[in-house]
């Protein structure tokens, strides 16, 4: 297991939203997320920045990045780019965040 960690912008106004709609994600894409290896994920919220914190642990990255081929992914992501800052290609941009301490 891996665990990747990345953060996201959320549009000003929006975490209430954003919230519920993960407090209610979908079965599938629940189910989806699982099948592909994630587990432990994980999203906290920074109020001074509206940057979003992401971490996840992975079985593989390959696997993982699988998901991005799956129509109901995609549908997720559109459905959730209203809250996010996004890239050209309307999916959200997402900053790698790379680890400098663990403490087993």
């Amino acid at each position: 297991m891996k665990r990747i960690a990345f953060k996201l912008k959320l549009r000003p106004g929006r975490l209430a939203e954003y919230t519920r709609r993960h407090d209610e994600i979908w079965p599938e894409m629940a189910s989806l997320i699982r099948a592909s290896g994630v587990s432990d994920f994980r999203i906290w919220h920074d109020p001074d920045t509206d940057f979003l914190f992401c971490s996840q642990l992975r079985e593989d990255d390959a696997r993982a990045d699988l998901i991005r081929s799956e129509a109901l992914w995609r549908r997720w992501q559109a459905d959730m780019a209203e809250f996010l800052v996004t890239r050209p290609d309307g999916l959200p941009q997402r900053w790698p965040l790379n680890q400098v301490f663990h403490l087993p």
